[in-house]
């Protein structure tokens, strides 16, 4: 029989605008020593080590380099994954269902608070024969990807913006949350133009964070936790990396990805059987193409029942209770972490003012960010 998975421990920082008071050494270290303290292990104790680092958002060449200090990994099996945390928490996975691991950690941060050019960063994501000389920016890309979205009937204007007054207001209840606010929809619909019909208070600011968890075998889980959260099912894909070819439409990666986790958890219906979700929210109407890819509403109903408040706290399927990234923040690599976070929290009944009553299964979703078309789903159990 298949060896389970399960996180034992988890430790994270705060999510801030700002952390001038932690360098991203120091951010991966605080995080660290929480989750093995949580789990009651020490780094000797560690078979592997899965580090999320992308070196341009770092600001350093090979900035894995100086994760192995701070996690306690010097001398021991170290992988980076240039990815989501997710991508990396699905290495950490494979990993112990070898059965030649039992104790492995993935680790995964944010420091964007160090980076002055994030917007040049991020359009190196651009293709840099066809795109990038015509010096367009990611944001721009996410305006015709909005409209279309918007043109075929996905959803409306005032939905999109019910999503940023819904996230912002769950983050309220998030002490780690950075970005809690009572808004309403005529403040997103009246803010800052960015790339119409994208708008300031549409986009996920940034944020600074560390998040490391501490993955176990089936069988040494209980000598490590009083309450395991298993990972049935994680999946990933990417679609078409240029613009000319992809689906304008639909997130085609995120419908594969979660499909794929889905299979492993032995998922037939998700609408039915997921208690509650936390969706990559980068831009405010991907939480809603996001839901309807993951077959948690049929095409074009995410954002009426965002608006009847089907995705509210009380709803009946909860949305980023956490705040999202529109209102915890956008943490790059890091974002598929905090979404773990969440469902840890809240399937331990440990969520405190924001605790989903009830909920046994949840699902994470992360997605790599504008202009990319890659992602990745996990399937979480009490």
């Amino acid at each position: 029989m298949r060896e389970k998975v399960a996180i034992a421990g988890i430790g994270y920082t705060a999510f801030t605008s700002v952390s001038p008071g932690s360098s991203y050494r120091e951010l991966t270290y605080e995080a660290a020593v929480k989750a093995y303290e949580e789990a009651g292990i020490e780094p000797k104790d560690v078979d592997s080590f899965v580090c999320t680092s992308e070196d341009m958002l770092e600001g350093y060449s090979i900035s894995d380099e100086y994760c192995n200090d701070q996690l306690g990994a010097v001398l021991k099996p170290v992988q980076t994954i240039p990815g989501d945390f997710l991508h990396s928490l699905a290495v950490g996975v494979m990993h112990i269902l070898t059965e030649k691991f039992d104790i492995v950690v993935v680790q995964a941060l944010s420091k964007a608070s160090n980076m002055k050019t994030i917007p040049e960063m991020v359009n190196f994501a651009m293709d840099p024969v066809l795109n990038r000389p015509l010096d367009i920016t990611a944001y721009a890309v996410a305006g015709l990807e909005m409209n279309r979205f918007l043109e075929e009937g996905k959803a409306t204007r005032e939905q999109c913006a019910t999503v940023v007054v819904k996230n912002k207001a769950n983050a309220l209840a998030n002490p780690s949350a950075g970005y809690g606010a009572r808004i309403t929809v005529d403040h997103v619909l009246e803010s800052e133009p960015v790339a119409e019909p994208v708008r300031l208070l549409d986009i996920a600011p940034y944020a600074d964070g560390a998040v490391v968890v501490v993955l176990c075998a089936e069988k040494i889980a209980a000598s490590l936790t009083d309450k395991p959260v298993w990972i049935n099912g994680i999946g990933w894909s990417s679609d078409s990396p240029t613009l000319e070819s992809r689906d304008w439409t639909d997130a085609v990666a995120v419908r594969l990805a979660g499909d794929m986790a889905y299979r492993m958890a032995g998922i037939r219906c998700p609408a039915k059987e997921i208690d509650l979700a936390e969706i990559n929210d980068e831009i405010s109407f991907k939480e809603l193409q996001h839901l309807e890819a993951l077959r948690l509403f049929e095409p074009g109903q995410a954002g009426r029942a965002t608006e009847d408040g089907v995705t509210s706290p009380q709803g009946k399927l909860p949305v980023n209770v956490s705040g999202g990234g529109l209102g915890v923040g956008h943490l790059f690599e890091c974002s598929g972490a905090q979404k773990v976070l969440e469902l840890v929290l809240q399937l331990r009944g440990e969520a405190g003012a924001r605790q989903v009553l009830g909920a046994r299964v949840g699902l994470a979703q992360a997605w790599r960010g504008i202009p990319t078309t890659s992602a990745a789903v996990a399937i979480l159990s009490a």
